[in-house]
């Protein structure tokens, strides 16, 4: 594959996408080669990008060529390794523990769901690793990666299908 369909990430809190650089926020634990659940960090690898969820009640719907869901309130992601569901898309409420995608905060307003651990999914090697919009000062995520709501939008535009994150150390 060449560069030209691969957003890379760089363990220094730099993303690249056609030539440009940006910042981005990564997870509290940095980034690893070995991901396990609840450690924080961002995982190493290349990721193929899945479809787009976004927030319509904050901005309208994201202009890409991939696949793209609106988020409603009853939207959670099971984050639980001993569920059936681990690191797949659920309906709220839930009984086992899970992100909520409908969120206070901004964080949310798009989400890129990435192909991290879903191919199955292994239990404990983590889940709900997205491409999502950064909090104020980049502060660091929980293992996601995370540019403004500008960047994102410009990104989004410019990927295809066969697009892939490749994150580095």
């Amino acid at each position: 594959m060449s560069t030209d369909n691969v957003i890379t990430v760089f363990a220094d809190h730099k993303l690249m996408w056609q030539g440009r650089t940006y910042a981005c926020a990564l997870g509290k634990g940095g980034v690893l080669q070995d991901k396990r659940e609840g450690d924080g960090a961002t995982p190493v690898g290349r990721f193929k990008l899945k479809r787009v969820l976004y927030r319509p009640d904050r901005l309208k719907r994201p202009e890409t060529t991939l696949n793209v869901a609106e988020i409603t309130k009853q939207d959670g992601w099971c984050d639980d390794p001993t569920h059936a569901d681990y690191n797949r898309p659920v309906t709220l409420p839930f009984v086992a523990s899970h992100e909520v995608l409908w969120r206070d905060d901004h964080i949310y307003n798009v989400i890129v769901v990435m192909g991290h651990n879903d191919d199955p999914p292994v239990p404990y090697k983590g889940s709900a690793v997205f491409f999502h919009l950064a909090r104020p000062h980049f502060e660091a995520t929980e293992g996601c990666v995370a540019v403004t709501q500008d960047v994102m939008l410009k990104i989004l535009k410019s990927v295809t299908e066969e697009t892939v994150m490749e994150i580095r150390l």
